[in-house]
């Protein structure tokens, strides 16, 4: 897979477009572009220090995720409760960013102090589900999208979450391979 960086938000937005078109309508396509754009999901980094850690790396890392988690779809024959889940998972997985930092004044990105609402993965569910509704599948995906990441305390909860849904883990494979090997 070929990553790709773009120049400016309109042309992350219209590669937003092009990408969800094979899930939704244009209408749904442009209602979500738009709630996006509106939380800064086009304009926000993925990170203050590691992948993506630019203006415009969170919808690049979640392009990078939604791609992966569709090869992966039809190379490994995955199955899931709705065609159009891997789209949803890729590109909400990690809305909790959207405003999580901050850039400083010697132009370093750092944890916004203003978050309210707190959280990694179920952060990015509550965020989702506020514009979409989402399956068990899809939120416990999105949920757990960090995989061992998380507090080695609910090891126990990720592995029931795996054995319940599978694609949980590709899922965590996804975003591994975006930000791991990709770097985005």
């Amino acid at each position: 897979m070929n990553q790709r960086k773009y120049a400016s938000k309109a042309e992350r937005i219209e590669a937003f477009r092009e990408i969800m078109k094979a899930a939704y309508q244009p209408v749904q396509i442009e209602h979500l572009a738009d709630c996006l754009d509106g939380m800064g999901f086009f304009d926000a980094p993925a990170s203050t220090k590691y992948h993506g850690c630019y203006y415009g790396g969170l919808y690049e890392h979640s392009e990078a995720v939604t791609i992966n988690l569709l090869e992966l779809t039809e190379k490994l024959g995955l199955q899931w409760k709705r065609e159009k889940s891997p789209y949803l998972v890729g590109m909400l997985h990690d809305l909790c960013k959207c405003d999580q930092y901050v850039k400083t004044a010697d132009g370093k990105w750092e944890f916004s102090k203003d978050q309210i609402l707190s959280g990694h993965g179920e952060k990015s569910v509550i965020l989702a589900q506020r514009l979409v509704d989402l399956t068990e599948e899809e939120a416990l995906c999105i949920r757990w999208h960090m995989g061992a990441y998380g507090d080695p305390k609910l090891f126990g909860v990720l592995g029931s979450a795996i054995e319940r849904f599978p694609n949980v883990l590709y899922t965590h494979t996804a975003d591994m391979i975006a930000s791991k090997i990709l770097g985005v």
